[in-house]
């Protein structure tokens, strides 16, 4: 059973929990996202697979996931980016903030995410256990797809995007 680091609004460490019960408890748990741009400034976008058991086939930002205990924000995206798309790049760590979504099933995202970006212009090797395709998509369509067909993306993904634009751009 996978477990999540439980912490307080500060990052102070509280104990950990399966992560299903901390989902089902919205229990606020250490998380990361993976932002990878092409040279035209593209952002690569998962398709999670079908048999994810919360949010499959939802389209979200290039990888996303949870710490181990005792794993630092910048290894868990490290791996994580490995064990799902295929790849390895440099990563920058720009920002956190907590955030709060119903996903649905009776689940709760209730994160202190930290939000990385990278850089890669090559073809992922996708895990086929996380990912079911692959996508590169400028700001602007996603703006206009967050607007026109928001039951496409992740709940989650909805937040931490425009958060992204408000703290970057």
């Amino acid at each position: 059973m996978e477990q999540v680091v439980l912490v307080n609004e500060q990052d102070h460490v509280m104990g950990t929990m399966e992560k299903m019960e901390a989902h089902q408890k919205g229990v606020l748990h250490r998380a990361i996202s993976v932002f990878i741009y092409n040279a035209q400034d593209d952002l690569m976008l998962q398709q999670r697979a079908a048999h994810k058991y919360h949010s499959p086939l939802l389209w979200t930002n290039t990888c996303c996931s949870h710490p181990f205990e005792n794993e630092t924000y910048q290894e868990a995206a490290e791996r994580r980016l490995q064990e799902e798309m295929g790849f390895e790049c440099p990563l920058e760590e720009k920002f956190h903030f907590i955030y709060k979504a119903d996903v649905g099933n009776g689940l709760l995202e209730h994160e202190l995410d930290h939000v990385f970006v990278g850089r890669f212009d090559n073809i992922p090797n996708l895990n086929p256990d996380e990912v079911a395709q692959y996508e590169w998509k400028n700001h602007e369509t996603i703006l206009k797809e967050l607007e026109d067909t928001p039951e496409k993306y992740t709940e989650w993904f909805k937040i931490i995007f425009k958060e992204y634009l408000q703290r970057l751009r």
